[in-house]
C-alpha cells in the first residue's frame, strides 16, 4: 500500500507536479510538523521560499485522530457532520479548542516567520489529506492575508476529496486513492517529525 519511502520522497514526487511555479513569486507554506518536511523539498527544488502555515487539528474527545475541525490563528473550521457522528457537545468542542489554541500559540511562536503574502501565490503543502480540515484552515488563513491565489498541494488524498472553492484555487495531488483510511499507511517511514527538525528546516531556508 505504501507509495512513498518517506516524506522527502513524497516531496520529490510532488515537486514534479508543481514545476509550473518554479522560480515564480510564490511562497511555499508547509503545515507543521510533517508537512514542513515535504514542503522543504518542494521549496528547494523550485527555488521558492519556505514558511510555516501553523494550524491545529481539533480531535474528537477520546479519539484524537478523528478530526472534528481545525483552527489557525484567525480561522476556525468545524465539521458539523463529524460533530453529529461523534455526538460532540458544544462544551466538549470548546474544551478541545481551548487546549489546541494553547498549542497553536506555542507553535506559532516557534515556527512562524513574518511574510507579506498579499498579492502573491501561496502554495500550501501537507504530507497528505484525510478529512481536509487542517488544509482548509491553512488555506483560508492565507486567503485572509490577501494571497492572490492559493495552491493546495499534497502527495496523497482520497479520490473523492476536493478543497472548498473558497479555500484553494488549484488542487495538486499526484496520488488520488480510492482505498483510503489514513495518510500514514502510504509511507514506509511515517515517523513523527520533531519541533527541532521543523525549526532546522525553516532556519536553513531563512538563512538563504
Amino acid at each position: 500500500m505504501a507509495i512513498f519511502a518517506d516524506r522527502r520522497d513524497a516531496g520529490h514526487q510532488l515537486a514534479r507536479d508543481l514545476d509550473a511555479w518554479r522560480g515564480s513569486d510564490a511562497v511555499v507554506f508547509g503545515i507543521p510538523r510533517g508537512g514542513i518536511v515535504v514542503a522543504a523539498v518542494v521549496a528547494h527544488g523550485l527555488g521558492l521560499p519556505l514558511r510555516a502555515a501553523v494550524v491545529r487539528k481539533l480531535g474528537a474527545p477520546a479519539h484524537e485522530e478523528f478530526a472534528i475541525g481545525a483552527i489557525a490563528e484567525d480561522v476556525r473550521v468545524i465539521d458539523d457532520d463529524a460533530l453529529c457522528a461523534g455526538r460532540i457537545t458544544p462544551a466538549q468542542l470548546s474544551d478541545v479548542e481551548d487546549r489546541e489554541r494553547i498549542e497553536l500559540r506555542r507553535r506559532t511562536a516557534l515556527f512562524a516567520a513574518a511574510e507579506d503574502i498579499a498579492g502573491r501565490i501561496a502554495i500550501v503543502i501537507d504530507d497528505g489529506v484525510a478529512t481536509g480540515a487542517t488544509a482548509t484552515a491553512a488555506c483560508r488563513s492565507l486567503r485572509a492575508r490577501e494571497a492572490e491565489s492559493i495552491v493546495l498541494a499534497v502527495p496523497v488524498a482520497p479520490a473523492t476529496w476536493l478543497p472548498d472553492a473558497d479555500a484553494a484555487d488549484v488542487f495538486v495531488c499526484p496520488h488520488r486513492e480510492h482505498d483510503f483510511w489514513a495518510v500514514g499507511p502510504f509511507y514506509d517511514d511515517f515517523t513523527q517529525t520533531s519541533d527541532a527538525e521543523v525549526v532546522e528546516l525553516l532556519s536553513h531556508d531563512l538563512r538563504g
